[in-house]
């Protein structure tokens, strides 16, 4: 795993878009993974940018998100479809019949959780798939102990979770959804690349026990360890119970030329 250390969660960010924006510029017709949440919101505000300025052209881009809350209607201000709709869909030109994300209000949703992870093999894998992590380590919704090889079915939100994400339902913890749809463990790890974010020093001790720490169902983000191409972008808080974190900035300091993330 790549651990790209930042002074602030913008320029953390920024890299993260050039990151994107050059896979879309090689390959115009990628599959791109996105997240929810407050941490990937810079980063599609700066895609949007590059996207406004007329150098960055998602019109031939397939998405799949992460997960979707269970029982929340798309129309619902706290569903992720209104969220991708309002921080990114609306501001760049990804076709709509190329956004996929789960459907919550499904009547049978163990159909589909199978058709989710059907459609995701049928447009050909997940080129780049955007993570945050949880304070417990977990990615997507895949909740501390769940399978590494899962894929994509329900799961049940933790008290700890659902806590978290409280403040988005202005801060009511009754009104956050007990259960969601979620790419499993294994359906993240089969992206060809993952690019995680963590800003905030509430997030080091995840940040340290998936990049330092055992590979560990108890810590999910863990996992990435054993992904063949997976980045960790993190600021300066989020980095600060890194044992080795002087290293990783050498090492990011030092990249050959070819290497090098640009502009």
């Amino acid at each position: 795993m790549e651990i790209i250390i930042q002074p602030t969660p913008e320029a953390g960010s920024i890299i993260a878009a050039r990151i994107i924006a050059k896979l879309v510029r090689t390959k115009p017709d990628c599959v791109l993974g996105l997240a929810t949440g407050s941490t990937p919101l810079a980063t599609y505000r700066e895609l949007a940018r590059i996207h406004r300025e007329g150098v960055l052209d998602f019109s031939k881009v397939t998405t799949f998100n992460l997960d979707e809350y269970v029982g929340l209607p798309p129309g619902h201000s706290q569903s992720y479809h209104a969220f991708m709709d309002e921080h990114f869909f609306r501001h760049v030109n990804v076709p709509r019949s190329r956004i996929h994300i789960p459907d919550g209000m499904a009547r049978d949703i163990p159909a589909e959780c199978a058709r989710y992870e059907a459609a995701i093999v049928a447009a050909g894998g997940i080129d780049l798939q955007l993570l945050g992590i949880g304070t417990d380590g977990h990615i997507g919704f895949n909740e501390p102990s769940s399978s590494l090889a899962s894929r994509t079915r329900i799961k049940t939100l933790t008290e700890r979770t659902r806590a978290d994400n409280a403040r988005f339902f202005g801060g009511d913890l009754d009104q956050v959804p007990f259960h969601c749809i979620t790419m499993g463990v294994g359906s993240i790890m089969a992206a060809r690349e993952v690019l995680m974010l963590a800003f905030g020093a509430n997030k080091a001790d995840a940040v340290a026990a998936a990049v330092e720490g055992p590979i560990a169902a108890m810590n999910p983000a863990s996992v990435l360890q054993m992904h063949a191409v997976a980045k960790c972008i993190v600021d300066e808080p989020a980095a600060g119970k890194l044992t080795r974190r002087d290293y990783y900035r050498w090492v990011f300091e030092h990249k050959p030329g070819w290497q090098k993330i640009g502009g």
